[in-house]
């Protein structure tokens, strides 16, 4: 079975954007599995420090789980902060939203480290994740029929 882009979300930001806080309002909408990167780095990717080829590594396993959720017909949400192309690009096709809330994280590492986003189909400029989530929700709803 063929991956659904449509039902596989990637919400990036910086630390600190509210990620994860829009992925658990967004999730609930959807119906989705929410896979949060602190959470799957500590129970399943512990071999994974933050060298940008363990990023890239990161990255790999979060879209190949999210890829399985997809090809079962369900929606997937993964939300971290996925800092370069290379890392977006390994994480592979998805709806992107990108949390563009605040200019700098608590992560001086991951500041520099960190490029916008070349193309995202949402970009998010304020906190409000209840209307957020609603508003995409929506157009993926529109989107995957």
């Amino acid at each position: 079975m063929e991956i659904d882009v449509t039902k596989k979300i990637l919400i990036m930001g910086l630390p600190g954007s509210g990620k994860t806080t829009l992925a658990q309002a967004l999730a609930p909408l959807l119906g989705a599995v929410h896979f949060n990167a602190d959470q799957v780095r500590a129970n399943i990717n512990k071999d994974l420090g933050f060298s940008l080829d363990d990023r890239i590594e990161q990255a790999t396993r979060m879209g190949w789980l999210c890829d399985q959720v997809t090809r079962a017909g369900h929606w997937a949400v993964a939300d971290f902060v996925c800092p370069t192309e290379a890392t977006r690009q390994a994480f592979g096709s998805a709806f992107v939203v990108w949390m563009n809330t605040i200019d700098h994280g608590r992560y001086a590492d991951t500041n520099r480290l960190f490029e916008p986003p070349s193309a995202a189909n949402m970009i998010v400029t304020t906190f409000d994740a209840a209307t957020h989530a609603a508003s995409i929700a929506q157009q993926l709803k529109r989107t995957s029929l």
